[in-house]
C-alpha cells in the first residue's frame, strides 16, 4: 500500500496555528451562498483555517485485527486512499512569506518549497493564494486498478468544494481553473513524476467591507528554491497504461464552443417544499463529516423538506472556468422519504421539481446497481449522477471528461455536508454497473453516462472511529 502522506524531505517547515477558531456560520446557509463574516487577523491563521476545514486530519480509525490506527481527513476519498495533494502559492499575504508550499496534513504544517515571486500566472493577475490540487493516481490504482482515474477525479471535486466552502466561511471568494498547461504547471512546481496537477483554486477577497484577506505588498526578487525532495510512496509501483492514456488525452483543451444546442432544464410533476433549515455550524459539520459504512434500514425515514434542503445544497453555483453550464443531473432512488412514494425520480434543479421515472420499491435495484452494496438500499435515498459527457466533449474536448467528474465530486461534497448538517449520514459510491444503470434509467450511453453514486440515510455507528 502506498504511503498516504507525501512529504518533501529536507524542506523547511512552517507552523500553521493550531486549533483555529470554528466557523459559526450555519453550514446550510453557506451551501446556499452566504458568507462568513469573521475576518482572519493574519495570513498564518487564514491559511490554517482554510486547511483545517478542508484537508486536515479529523479523526482516526482502529484496525481491530492489528491494533493499528489510520487517519481520516476532512476531505473524503475513495477507499480513504487520498490521491489528492494540496500545494499552494502565496503572494502578498500578511505575515506569510511569498512562495510555494505543500500542506503536510500529518502535522498540520506547511512545507516551504520556494520563496520569492512565485506567481501562478496561468491567466490574468495572480491571486493572493492559489491552491494547486494534484493527484497521485498510484494511490488509488493500487486498489482499484484502471477505474482509479475516475476516483481521482471525484476526489479532486471533493477537495475543490472543501477548500471553496472553507474560503467562503472565512469571508473569501474562490475560483477554480481547470484550463491550464499541465506540463508547465508540473514543471513550475517541480512535481514528482507520479503526481499530476488537476485543478487550480484561487482565493480572493469576498464581500466583507475592506476585504476579507489580510494583505500586504508582495515580495520582490526571484524565486529561491529551498530543497526538499518528494518521499517515495512505495517500494514498487505498477503502471496502468489505460490510466496514462486517459490522462494524456484529457490534457487537450480546445477553444470552447457555444452551447446553443443545449436544451436546458425540464420539469416534473412534484414540486419540492421549502427546504428545512439547520443552525449547525460549518466548522462543526466539516470536521464531523464521515463516510457511512452502512445505514439503518427499517422504518426510519427522512422528511421531504430535508430532501429539498439536500437537493438545494447540491444545486448551488460552482465558480469555475468550466462551471457555467452544468453537466451532471441527479436521479434519485427514493426508499423512505415522507410524502414521497418509493420510486426513481429525475431532479430538475431550476424548478426544484421531481419527475417520476419508475414507481415502486427500489431498494433491491439500488443496491444491485451499486455493485451489490447493501448501503444503497438501506439508505433513505440513493443517487445516480448522470453526466452529459458528449456535451462536455463538444465544449471542452477530451478535457471535458475531467470536468464532468470534478462536478460530480463537488456535488458529492455538498451532499455530504448537507446531510451532516441535518443529522444524517452519507457516503459516496464509486463502484456500480455502468451499463445496467444506463438501461435501468433509460439513459443513452455515449451521450450521457453514470459517473458517481451516492447514498444518504441514518448511519450505523462505527465504534472504530475516535476523534
Amino acid at each position: 500500500m502506498p504511503d498516504p502522506f507525501r512529504h518533501y524531505e529536507g524542506a523547511p517547515l512552517l507552523d500553521l496555528p493550531a486549533d483555529p477558531p470554528g466557523r459559526e456560520i450555519p453550514a446550510l446557509d453557506l451551501l446556499q451562498g452566504a458568507y462568513g463574516e469573521k475576518r482572519a487577523v493574519d495570513g498564518p491563521r487564514l491559511l490554517s483555517e482554510l486547511l483545517f476545514y478542508s484537508a486536515a486530519i479529523s479523526a482516526s480509525k482502529l484496525v481491530p485485527s492489528t491494533g493499528d490506527r489510520y487517519a481520516l481527513r476532512v476531505n473524503p476519498s475513495s477507499g480513504n486512499l487520498h490521491p489528492t495533494e494540496f500545494h499552494f502559492a502565496t503572494r502578498g499575504v500578511q505575515g506569510w512569506p511569498d512562495g510555494l508550499y505543500h500542506y503536510r496534513p500529518s502535522s498540520h504544517m506547511a512545507e516551504q518549497r520556494a520563496t520569492g515571486d512565485f506567481a501562478m500566472r496561468h491567466a490574468g493577475a495572480p491571486a493572493p493564494i492559489t491552491f494547486i490540487l494534484t493527484s497521485i493516481a498510484w494511490r488509488e490504482a493500487w486498489k482499484y486498478q484502471d477505474r482509479a482515474y475516475r476516483y481521482c477525479l471525484h476526489d479532486i471535486g471533493h477537495a475543490w468544494q472543501a477548500i471553496a466552502l472553507a474560503a467562503r466561511a472565512s469571508g473569501c471568494d474562490s475560483f477554480a481553473s481547470g484550463l491550464f498547461a499541465d506540463d508547465e504547471i508540473a514543471q513550475g512546481c517541480r512535481l514528482s513524476g507520479d503526481e499530476w496537477p488537476m485543478l487550480l483554486v484561487e482565493i480572493e477577497n469576498g464581500e466583507l467591507p475592506g476585504g476579507s484577506l489580510p494583505l500586504r505588498d508582495p515580495d520582490s526578487g526571484a524565486t529561491v528554491w529551498h530543497g526538499g525532495h518528494a518521499n517515495q510512496l512505495s517500494a514498487q509501483r505498477v503502471t496502468y497504461p489505460l490510466i496514462d492514456a486517459i490522462h494524456a488525452a484529457t490534457k487537450s483543451h480546445p477553444t470552447a464552443e457555444p452551447e446553443a444546442d443545449w436544451v436546458g432544464e425540464g420539469s416534473g410533476e412534484i414540486s419540492l417544499p421549502a427546504p428545512v433549515s439547520s443552525k449547525r455550524a460549518f466548522g462543526e459539520v466539516a470536521r464531523l463529516r464521515r463516510s457511512a459504512l452502512d445505514f439503518r434500514g427499517g422504518v426510519e425515514s427522512m422528511s421531504l423538506a430535508q430532501l429539498s434542503a439536500i437537493l438545494a445544497a447540491a444545486s448551488g453555483p460552482l465558480s469555475a472556468d468550466f462551471g457555467g453550464g452544468r453537466f451532471v443531473q441527479l436521479y434519485l432512488y427514493a426508499h423512505r422519504v415522507d410524502d414521497l412514494a418509493p420510486g426513481v425520480y429525475r431532479y430538475w434543479a431550476q424548478k426544484a421539481q421531481l419527475e417520476q421515472i419508475r414507481a415502486g420499491d427500489q431498494r433491491v435495484a439500488a443496491a444491485g446497481l451499486s455493485l451489490g452494496q447493501d448501503l444503497a438500499g438501506n439508505a433513505c435515498v440513493a443517487f445516480s449522477m448522470i453526466g452529459d459527457l458528449e456535451r462536455a466533449a463538444r465544449r471542452h474536448g477530451d478535457r471535458g471528461y475531467r470536468y464532468v467528474h470534478f462536478e460530480a465530486g463537488a456535488i458529492g461534497h455538498r451532499l455530504y455536508l448537507a446531510a451532516e448538517a441535518l443529522g444524517l449520514g452519507a457516503t459516496g459510491i464509486g463502484a456500480f454497473y455502468d451499463d445496467e444503470v444506463h438501461r435501468y434509467l433509460n439513459v443513452t450511453c455515449g451521450q450521457r453516462q453514470v459517473v458517481y453514486h451516492f447514498a444518504i440515510g441514518y448511519p450505523v455507528p462505527d465504534p472504530r472511529v475516535s476523534a
